[in-house]
């Protein structure tokens, strides 16, 4: 294996963990935001309003997205695998 296929296994595998990772960070953001912006807005400042809405839609949004999220990552495992078979000891 040179280079060039190394840095492309490596590209595959930020992109998994983008594609994998991202829709959960992104609903922790939103939320984290709206609930910040609430907050500035009304002058509360309990940490339970912000942590129980997120954790609340995160799990509902892994929940809805754990089929996806598997089925990509079995994909992305079995082609790894699959590379690593191809490669031969000399």
């Amino acid at each position: 294996m040179d280079f060039d296929s190394n840095v492309e296994l490596l590209r595959l595998a930020f992109y998994q963990i983008i594609l994998t990772a991202g829709p959960l960070l992104g609903v922790a953001l939103v939320i984290g935001l709206i609930i910040g912006i609430i907050q500035a807005a009304t002058s509360i400042n309990e940490m339970t309003l912000s942590f129980v809405p997120k954790l609340v839609l995160v799990i509902l949004t892994f929940a809805l997205l754990s089929n996806f999220m598997l089925v990509s990552l079995t994909d992305y495992f079995a082609f790894i695998f699959d590379r690593v078979a191809g490669v031969s000891s000399i």
